[in-house]
């Protein structure tokens, strides 16, 4: 008997190999999969605008990537003793408008040579549902009273046509596509169901138009198709749990990341857990010898992966 009804991921016409560069955008589980390639030496950019959950917010996040044009004093504004930004996360917020300022506009350096050189994007959807104010969708309203903003459901064709218009200036990039299995309770669990179902069909329209170019990997119905059970959710009952966050990452990398690419992870993974360990007995030979070992293990990585910086590892195991 079999009790689970699993996903059929398709074959997807490229890999992504350990010295690929990526790009990653949107919501919260988009970080989880950005940082766990990132950390696994793989280079990555993740989120350089902080956690964007709609598409209109990552179609204008790619557009400013694609212009460079940094932010000005007049695009931030103050509000509780913060200085914030519409286009960013509260994570780039803070008291000294200077500061965050040069933050900000530090990301967006990076992150806009990181688009230029990215072998493929990975963005994900996170919710239809947008806040406008004064006519323009923000990306986060940095709990400024709700009378401020006009909120709404973005059509189909608004996410697919705002999308376009930055995928065109990337003919030559792999984009992975993929919803966020996160259930966003605040909308309401009619709501939240429209707005998933909106960018499912989003993403696959965006698919057909670019074939060969644009795929879509189905993260949201692994977690809520394939798993389908709370015991696979946080406390929120809202957020996947780490299990599952740990099960989707399995289905992406059997599906998408090449050989080279997973022993990789592997390996560093290996040498991470090695670092977290904390001896009993820190000065008896035989966590010298462990050390030694470790030590000659990030040689070996770094020898054999010359793109990828195992220097922290290094300088760890002395």
């Amino acid at each position: 008997m079999d009790f689970r009804t699993p996903v059929d991921i398709p074959a997807y016409p490229f890999r992504i190999g350990p010295s690929d560069r990526g790009l990653v955008l949107g919501s919260c589980f988009a970080a989880h999969v950005g940082v766990w390639l990132r950390d696994g030496k793989m280079p990555v950019c993740v989120n350089p605008f902080g956690v964007l959950y709609n598409p209109a917010s990552i179609a204008q996040a790619l557009g400013r990537l694609a212009s460079g044009e940094p932010f000005a004093g007049d695009d931030l504004f103050g509000y509780n003793g913060l200085w914030h930004s519409f286009a960013h996360h509260g994570d780039f917020s803070g008291p000294e408008r200077a500061k965050v300022l040069a933050g900000i506009n530090t990301a967006l350096a990076q992150s806009a040579e990181a688009l230029q050189k990215a072998d493929y994007l990975l963005l994900t959807l996170g919710t239809a549902w947008v806040y406008e104010r004064q006519g323009s969708v923000v990306a986060n309203c940095h709990k400024l009273p709700a009378r401020e903003f006009t909120r709404r459901r973005l059509s189909v064709a608004e996410m697919v046509g705002s999308l376009v218009a930055q995928l065109e200036k990337w003919p030559r990039k792999q984009v992975i596509l993929t919803v966020s299995p996160v259930i966003h309770g605040g909308d309401g669990l009619v709501e939240n169901q429209l707005s998933k179902a909106s960018l499912v069909v989003a993403a696959h329209e965006l698919a057909e138009r670019f074939p060969g170019q644009v795929h879509y990997f189905p993260a949201y119905e692994i977690v809520t198709g394939e798993l389908r059970d709370y015991r696979f959710y946080a406390e929120d009952m809202c957020h996947p749990s780490p299990q599952a966050v740990e099960y989707v990452r399995e289905r992406f990398s059997g599906a998408l990341l090449a050989p080279e690419a997973v022993e990789l992870l592997a390996e560093t993974a290996e040498l991470q857990r090695a670092m977290a360990h904390r001896p009993l007995h820190p000065e008896a030979p035989e966590y010298a010898r462990f050390r030694a070992k470790m030590r000659q293990k990030a040689e070996s990585l770094q020898r054999r992966y010359e793109n990828a910086d195992f220097s922290e590892e290094l300088r760890f195991f002395g």
